[in-house]
């Protein structure tokens, strides 16, 4: 693997280096470092994480019916015919695993050490979290020999389903870790600052490992045999997971998403080429579903011009508008960089916490479990776990940087008027489905809006996964598949599949990796 190369590289040099804790510095390479601790490494390798989510979201809202062309760009490619080539989104490979470096580093230098015991637990999780943005996306990933550095720069890949258990089991080590430290070791007083996600609080990230496991056992359900189907009692997640170690308007320290749609510090607009599609805003303008109230906390003049501020992939046309400073997904009424931020929605501001995890995507896979009847600690019904996961995400876009609400509104009674308003409709009134395919059409769909610009890849995922939302295949419109126009996929839904391995794989890692892999007929394990 290229990466294993690289980190190869950067050990051989890293006694020239010292090590540097500044965890905000996009300078500053852990793995270079041949002091490095847990301690040192922790926030680095958190926020690292952050910025490879963000890679995520961004190729998932481009794929997945959030984001198309907008007017007065061209250029787009394979990323509206979708003929992917083996240069196309490469850095979301190499990145997860340069990430994963990080983490399998503070683990080798936690073995042994009981009063490191946290660090390795968290470390854990976080590999968990990451490796299943591979499988997700590449199906076989090199698993069991990926992280071994010197010892084999050209590890055998993986089967997909068995990395899914094998990550399954790494959470519950990592949660067994943890119970095993709170009943004999308090938490580190110096982990209270090195860890930017939960300041040390570890109840919280048995939560999380508790819901990542939920989500393989969900996802991988009927496809992947685990061998402990328990949970932990302490339950799953409630609130966002965000991680934050001091994100402010200044070069590199950024919130990653912020940086990468809004403004740089600078001032200057960034990404401006992408424009909502009008498939999306049938979920909120009424073709759909009525949801004015998120409508107009993520998206930029909403309510005044619904059907100017849309596209459907691939139409290139003068009539297409072109997006506006700060991007149509800056709900702000402040449009000046210097001064712009605070506000409700998606794109937040420079300085607010990166989401690793949602409350809301947290209570829709405990809906989907119970659907299904996957035995869950509380066991929640699947119609609470529903109207919970809509609370959730009215929460988390209502809130400010600060994780106060926004003045003027109010989560919780909106949510549930979103519901009264919808009566009928199953996609938003659970109670209206009378199947078990509409009930969890209703789930996926939920989950879909709730992901929209924050997790896209997520919501581009459940639909390879589950085919919801619904998308036609026989006569579509923009309303009613986000598919390009100009596709090439043979596909019913025109749709791609996945990415292919990256050209790095084809260089270096010739003998394992997968061969005749196509973006339109090879599917991930759990796809359809």
């Amino acid at each position: 693997m290229k990466t294993n190369i690289k980190i190869l590289f950067a050990i051989m040099i890293g006694g020239l280096l010292t090590a540097c804790n500044s965890y905000l510095d996009i300078n500053t390479n852990p793995n270079s470092a041949v002091s490095s601790t847990p301690k040192l490494l922790i926030s680095s390798a958190l926020v690292g994480s952050a910025r490879v989510l963000e890679g995520y979201n961004a190729y998932g809202a481009e794929t997945g019916g959030y984001a198309a062309n907008a007017g007065g760009y061209g250029g787009f490619n394979e990323f509206v015919t979708y003929q992917y080539t083996n240069n196309t989104g490469q850095n979301l490979w190499s990145n997860t695993y340069q990430n994963l470096e990080n983490y399998q580093q503070i683990i080798n230098l936690s073995q042994g050490n009981s009063l490191l015991i946290y660090y390795q637990a968290i470390a854990e999780i976080m590999m968990a979290h990451n490796f299943q943005l591979l499988v997700d996306e590449y199906n076989d990933v090199p698993y069991t020999k990926a992280l071994a550095g010197i010892g084999n720069l050209t590890p055998t890949y993986d089967g997909a389903a068995s990395v899914y258990v094998q990550l399954a089991s790494l959470l519950d080590d990592a949660i067994a870790k943890i119970n095993q430290g709170m009943a004999a070791v308090p938490a580190p007083t110096a982990l209270a600052a090195e860890d930017v996600v939960y300041g040390g609080n570890m109840a919280n990230w048995l939560k999380f490992a508790n819901t990542l496991k939920l989500k393989l056992m969900v996802r991988g359900n009927g496809k992947a045999t685990f061998t402990n189907t328990s949970f932990d009692p302490s339950g799953f997640l409630t609130t966002d997971v965000l991680v934050n170690p001091g994100f402010k308007n200044d070069n590199g320290r950024q919130n990653p998403k912020w940086g990468s749609w809004a403004w740089d510090y600078a001032g200057n607009a960034i990404n401006k080429a992408w424009m909502p599609t009008t498939f999306v805003l049938s979920f909120y303008d009424g073709n759909k579903i009525a949801d004015p109230a998120r409508g107009t906390v993520v998206y930029y003049l909403y309510s005044t011009g619904t059907a100017k501020i849309t596209n459907q992939l691939g139409y290139e046309s003068t009539t297409v508008p072109s997006c506006p400073e700060g991007t149509f997904w800056y709900s702000g009424t402040n449009r000046t960089p210097s001064s712009a931020g605070s506000s409700p929605g998606v794109l937040k501001g420079p300085d607010a916490g990166y989401p690793l995890f949602t409350a809301a995507e947290s209570y829709f896979l405990q809906a989907e479990a119970a659907l299904v009847g996957i035995t869950i600690p509380g066991s929640p019904t699947d119609a609470a776990s529903f109207a919970n996961g809509i609370t959730a995400s009215f929460n988390y876009l209502y809130s400010l940087p600060n994780g106060t609400q926004a003045v003027g509104l109010n989560y919780a009674a909106d949510a549930a008027a979103y519901i009264t308003a919808n009566a009928g409709n199953y996609l938003a009134d659970y109670s209206s489905a009378s199947t078990t395919a509409q009930k969890l059409e209703a789930i996926i769909t939920q989950k879909y809006i709730a992901l929209n610009f924050i997790h896209s890849h997520e919501g581009w995922n459940e639909y390879r996964r589950t085919t919801y939302p619904h998308v036609a295949t026989v006569g579509p419109t923009a309303r009613t598949s986000f598919a390009s126009i100009k596709s090439q996929s043979t596909r019913p839904d025109k749709l791609p599949t996945r990415l292919l391995y990256p050209v790095t794989e084809a260089r270096y890692n010739p003998e394992n990796v997968p061969q005749n892999i196509s973006p339109w007929t090879s599917l991930i394990f759990w796809a359809q």
